[in-house]
């Protein structure tokens, strides 16, 4: 591999940090930015330098759902980032590499590209590097990937992984061989130990953990293993309007199904409009079965609590705070419409004791 230029650590190459047009603040050996952040720059292009003369401390990852263990690296990224004068970067791609080496098992998605863009402009990070991934990408061998991303694109000083962290052409790439083309390249490796669960299962924190909780309804979890509430994007599309016949008119939120979802049943929730406005909710997710024998695909419908307005045609986020029951199928209309009103009162009584 070439040489992706290294210069000496402490002395910054024996100049001053450049951010946002301003001097850093040198306290040898570490250089604080005192400059206002910047927000993160979006980079899709990998022909041409990224930051001409400067220094990078990369992460790599499909980072979906930004979780806390994805938190965690990008805190240490940023820490070492700061140390080194550099700057700080996460490498991710455009759609799951899944999608295209394995699509029958591809995983359900815990962020879209936007909502992890979002994520991750929240962090603090100088840049983000989308990467396109397609069958040639699937294809292109570990080094390969190193030299033309990371070393000619991005000057790697150092790269933070976690300690499984796989890449690249049948997933050949490891922590090993990242330290054997560092030390050709002048690039270190620092592998970080995985977050574990906070709930004394054996088990690190990670997306498939989440998919797993989401799986079995158990959105506390999922959301303490997220570090935010889940939530999921898409547009309001007209029903049956069978929830304003029963007094509990509902939007519903037309989901791609290329999106994770919770289990089927009852939430207590927030439901964001276009314009930022954030309500409280009762949402509903699954098939009706008090109405529909064999419904082939789970609805999403959020009853905004104390809110009457036309939402038709508009774009909603809908995120999970609470779970309060299973989906189950009701003997009629009277003895659905009771448990209707007793799911929005603990709707409303599990938000306002969470907002104290």
């Amino acid at each position: 591999l070439r040489t992706s230029g290294r210069r000496d650590r402490q002395t910054h190459g024996g100049r001053p940090c450049l951010r946002n047009g301003r001097k850093c603040q040198a306290l040898s050996p570490v250089f604080v930015c005192w400059a206002s952040v910047s927000p993160v720059r979006i980079i899709t292009d990998q022909s041409t330098p990224a930051f001409p003369g400067e220094r990078s401390i990369i992460t790599i990852g499909a980072y979906d759902g930004v979780h806390i263990g994805h938190q965690a690296v990008i805190d240490h990224v940023r820490r070492i980032a700061v140390e080194r004068g550099c700057r700080s970067v996460l490498v991710t791609f455009d759609r799951h590499p899944a999608t295209i080496v394995r699509p029958e098992s591809a995983p359900k998605l815990l962020t879209g590209p936007d909502q992890k863009l979002v994520r991750l402009e929240a962090t603090g990070l100088d840049a983000v590097v989308m990467v396109h991934f397609d069958e040639g990408q699937a294809n292109e061998s570990p080094e390969a990937f190193v030299q033309r991303v990371l070393v000619d694109h991005l000057a790697v000083s150092a790269i933070v992984v976690g300690d499984d962290f796989h890449f690249g052409r049948g997933r050949d790439g490891n922590v090993d061989l990242l330290r054997k083309l560092g030390a050709e390249a002048d690039f270190d490796v620092e592998p970080l130990e995985l977050i574990a669960r906070a709930d004394g299962v054996d088990e690190p924190v990670s997306s498939t953990a989440i998919r797993r909780a989401l799986a079995g309804g158990d959105i506390s979890l999922a959301n303490a293993m997220l570090g935010h509430a889940f939530e999921v994007r898409g547009d309001v599309v007209k029903g049956d309007q069978r929830g304003r016949l029963l007094g509990f008119p509902t939007a519903n939120v037309e989901v791609s199904n290329r999106m994770c979802l919770p289990a089927d049943g009852v939430y207590a929730g927030h439901y964001e409009r276009p314009d930022g406005t954030v309500h409280d909710c009762a949402i509903n997710l699954g098939r009706r079965p008090t109405f529909y024998e064999h419904a082939e695909t789970s609805l999403l419908e959020a009853h905004i609590l104390d809110f009457d307005g036309d939402l038709y045609g508009e774009g909603a986020i809908v995120r999970f705070s609470h779970f309060l029951r299973s989906e189950r199928k009701f003997d009629g209309i009277d003895a659905l419409i009771e448990q209707l009103r007793s799911d929005v009162e603990n709707a409303r009584t599990l938000l306002i004791d969470t907002r104290e």
